[in-house]
């Protein structure tokens, strides 16, 4: 009997899987990717007497598969903030999905544990750029705020990491990221010993240090739009920078649109943090966009179809 742990390859994804697997450790293989890579439960092998536990993807993104995995009698347990749609009723399934938009899916688990791994759910929601939920969450840590900022740029970092249309985009790949986290059940011991957390912070410096010099190709007071060239660098900073562009403008919509080497461009856009509502209405406009409420994004937009994103953006957020 085999068990498969599915998920997203970003801060909340890694932190959602850590803290479970702290409380509940077991023998699995890893389903991930690149953050934008979400229909994962296409990979997923499973047969009978196998289990699954999904953290931190779409239901509605993978319906298909995880039907097909109820069908074959497989029990799986779902952990998610993302727009799902119908949610199939069947004792097989174990869902526990809050598409709130202050919720991450490590508060999700979180919240199962009893607050056991507290400040991984902490760098969670840091990582999904919910500051405030972060603050009101960390409480009961009764952190400085140096600390608090440490937690801050790890989530951070981890969410950077994720980005990118390829695993060769990013500085490590997702899996081997959650290896190097595995070992560490107080996130400020991995800070202070492992040197993954410094090659992270360094790319970072470097990446965002070019994307600020970029102008946007639209800025309104409601909306503002970027167009990035077509390098690693644009992928991995896209969804760290439109983070910092929200807190930067809590009031103004934001969108990052990244070159591909096909021509198309990868999407991140980020809600007003003022209403925390919308960027998923907006992606789902257009093929092989999705996301949550505060943050989404779209992986494959087609060149002629640009100006309509932002004429939508506009429209969206008017």
């Amino acid at each position: 009997m085999a068990h498969f742990d599915v998920f997203n390859g970003d801060a909340d994804g890694i932190c959602a899987l850590h803290q479970l697997r702290l409380a509940e450790p077991r023998e699995s293989t890893l389903v991930t990717g690149v953050k934008r890579d979400i229909n994962l439960l296409k990979r997923v092998a499973a047969k009978s007497g196998d289990s699954v536990t999904v953290l931190d993807v779409s239901l509605d993104k993978n319906r298909e598969d995880l039907q097909r995995l109820l069908d074959g009698s497989i029990p799986v347990v779902y952990f998610d903030h993302h727009f799902a749609g119908e949610i199939p009723q069947t004792e097989l399934l174990d869902a526990h999905i809050d598409t709130a938009g202050d919720v991450c899916t490590g508060l999700l688990v979180n919240r199962f544990l009893e607050g056991q791994f507290l400040p991984w759910a902490v760098t969670a929601l840091y990582g999904d750029n919910l500051h405030e939920a972060a603050k009101e969450a960390a409480a009961p840590l009764e952190l400085d705020d140096e600390q608090l900022g440490h937690l801050e740029t790890l989530g951070t970092l981890l969410n950077y990491n994720g980005y990118g249309s390829t695993l060769e985009d990013l500085y490590f790949a997702p899996d081997q990221l959650y290896r190097s986290i595995q070992p560490y059940d107080d996130p400020f011991d991995f800070i202070a010993s492992d040197t993954t957390f410094q090659t992270l912070r360094d790319g970072f410096n470097s990446d965002m240090t070019r994307a600020q010099s970029i102008e946007p190709v639209l800025k309104t007071e409601q909306c503002a739009a970027f167009v990035f060239p077509n390098d690693s660098f644009s992928r991995r900073v896209s969804g760290v920078y439109s983070n910092q562009l929200a807190r930067d403008n809590p009031q103004r919509a934001h969108a990052l649109a990244s070159l591909l080497p096909s021509g198309d461009y990868l999407v991140s856009v980020r809600a007003p943090l003022a209403t925390k509502s919308g960027a998923d209405e907006l992606c789902r406009q257009f093929p092989t966009g999705g996301g949550r409420q505060a943050a989404a994004g779209i992986n494959q937009l087609p060149a002629d179809q640009l100006q309509s994103f932002i004429d939508a953006m506009q429209n969206q957020f008017a």
